[in-house]
């Protein structure tokens, strides 16, 4: 059938042995690229398929550190939201309550940390006491509602007593958030103007 094709054309046997190999292997072309094509096509799109599905679980996994993210720093708004009352008489109403005596208090000046943030900074002096008041004391401080911190301690052993140190020294820092400023309203700032001419 296709040398009476190739006839028509006008072919020598040798050019129709050529035209009949090169048609062969078209077909054999044709009929092995279209499946191996589309199985690529489909194992690709697999592959895809299973990078999707991996990132979406990556997704709905990071939902719950995204969540405790979002809980950690509402509980750090919150917490900055009162103000810590003044140094002194907190930590003189939490030594009196872990059964510790100050003996003084020194207020240091603020330290302001960028715009937001102001740090208040009292130095105590405790008498002689024992180990077990003064973690009691130093967990009241940590665990208060205030953002409060203890940032120095130095304590001296007492010789000749058991469970007796003194002079201990503790250094407790709390940070106030500034208000943001508000800016004034344009209508504000007009009647300003007007004031002023």
């Amino acid at each position: 059938m296709l040398t009476s094709v190739f006839e028509r054309w006008g072919l020598n046997p040798r050019e129709q042995r050529v035209a009949t190999i090169a048609v062969f292997v078209l077909a054999f072309v044709v009929l092995l690229g279209i499946p191996v094509g589309l199985s690529s096509l489909v194992s690709s799109r697999g592959a895809e398929n299973d990078e999707l599905k991996e990132v979406l679980a990556q997704v709905n996994g990071s939902r719950a550190k995204i969540r405790e993210r979002q809980e950690r720093k509402s509980s750090i708004v919150t917490r900055y939201q009162k103000k810590t009352p003044q140094l002194g008489g907190f930590l003189e109403q939490k030594a009196s309550a872990a059964q510790v005596q100050i003996a003084d208090s020194v207020d240091r000046p603020d330290v302001n940390h960028g715009k937001m943030y102001v740090e208040r900074h009292t130095v105590i002096h405790l008498k002689n006491v024992g180990m077990g008041p003064i973690a009691k004391f130093l967990e009241s401080i940590e665990t208060s509602e205030y953002p409060i911190a203890v940032t120095r301690l130095n304590i001296r052993k007492r010789t000749g007593e058991a469970d007796s140190y003194g002079p201990v020294e503790i250094g407790v820092s709390t940070f106030d958030r500034n208000a943001p400023a508000s800016s004034p309203s344009p209508a504000g700032s007009a009647d300003a103007d007007k004031e002023t001419k």
